[in-house]
């Protein structure tokens, strides 16, 4: 089944971007565009998409104030697509899928649809996935307690109180300016916290820091290209692409036992 797309954004550029984009992603078929926040929401109520791509900063509404009006039930699912990382709280704020940062990335779009088609798989089965997590959190068999060093859960300041986020969750970290993007399988949230602070309070050996930028569970990645003798990138199950920092790159070959395997190839 086809996943319905909407793109909204005032930028002609912009929009073509999107159709490029879109336009190589299988399982995906545009049926509308929009060029301001009014025409935006009416065209929502009128072709019930299944997801937009919306801009933030357009003529008549914004794009965080069409996400707030949309009254359609079943709601759509929303990525924002923006130059100003500062709206990101707002964003998730609104239980957005994804923020994306102009100008956009093939890999990052492919990533946000992947994750809202998996939202909405989800919500049309268990009604709402927040109810889904919570029951199986209540079908988990008793763990043993963590180690003291390090945290199991981060706790997400929102407008009506704190949402709960369990660390085995949290499948990559990504700085974004003077705050940290949490990507589940999921919802992405965001954290206003330093990355030093994160890898203090995080287990290495889940979430290990592999760029000053970035944080990666190690049993998400599928793939490892090498580009030079301390040059990497990371390819995760989800379609993400993760640079290795230089400084990062023994450390992270060592923790995926890449030092043993290619020695152990050289050898045989």
């Amino acid at each position: 089944m086809n996943m319905r797309v909407m793109i909204v954004d005032d930028e002609p550029l912009a929009l073509e971007r999107l159709r490029l984009c879109l336009g190589q992603t299988t399982g995906v078929e545009i049926v509308g565009e929009a060029s301001d926040g009014d025409q935006a929401l009416e065209l929502i109520a009128l072709l019930e998409p299944d997801l937009v791509l919306l801009d933030i900063q357009m003529p008549g509404r914004s794009g965080v104030a069409v996400a707030r009006a949309v009254s359609r039930r079943p709601r759509p699912e929303v990525v924002f697509v923006t130059a100003f990382a500062e709206f990101a709280p707002e964003a998730f704020d609104l239980e957005a899928a994804d923020y994306l940062l102009k100008p956009v990335r093939f890999d990052r779009v492919q990533e946000a649809i992947r994750r809202a088609a998996r939202r909405l798989e989800l919500s049309a089965t268990f009604g709402r996935v927040s109810e889904l997590e919570a029951v199986l959190r209540a079908a988990r068999p008793p763990q043993a307690e963590p180690s003291p060093a390090y945290e199991s859960e981060i706790w997400i300041k929102q407008r009506d109180g704190f949402a709960r986020v369990d660390v085995e969750q949290i499948r990559r970290i990504e700085a974004a300016r003077d705050y940290v993007l949490l990507h589940t399988s999921m919802k992405t949230h965001i954290l206003r916290v330093t990355m030093g602070d994160l890898e203090r309070r995080l287990n290495p050996a889940k979430l290990l820091r592999v760029h000053r930028s970035a944080f990666v569970r190690l049993e998400t990645v599928r793939r490892v290209e090498r580009n030079g003798r301390n040059l990497m990138r990371l390819h995760a199950e989800d379609g993400a692409v993760i640079d290795v920092g230089a400084s990062y790159s023994k450390r992270v070959a060592a923790a995926l036992g890449l030092d043993t395997t290619i020695e152990r190839l050289a050898n045989g």
